[in-house]
């Protein structure tokens, strides 16, 4: 959880974090057993108000510039707390990759 650990703490120390989900997604993907390759962020910060969807990938991949270079994928569910409460706290689910499991 070395990957997991440092994505969480670099969120957390540069983002007004109101909620976040950090779920390492790579055994449902064709890498070895204890890989750290696909995670599932799900954050909600007051950074996002106002922002469009691709502004907001933009923050957290600057946030994340060291880390985006050891993983292959970050699916990013990114909202504002207002559209949190909007959405009743719930975020989409992941869906099956064909090359796993």
């Amino acid at each position: 959880m070395i990957v997991q650990n440092q994505i969480n703490t670099r969120i957390n120390e540069n983002l007004d974090v109101q909620h976040m989900t950090l779920e390492n997604e790579s055994h449902m993907h064709n890498v070895p057993e204890g890989s750290e390759s696909h995670f599932k962020l799900v954050l909600v910060s007051d950074a996002f108000e106002g922002k469009r969807l691709v502004q907001r990938h933009q923050l957290v991949y600057a946030t994340l510039k060291e880390e985006m270079s050891m993983i292959h994928a970050l699916a990013m569910h990114l909202y504002s707390t207002k559209e949190w409460r909007e959405r009743n706290a719930l975020a989409p689910s992941s869906p099956k990759c064909h090359g796993g499991e």
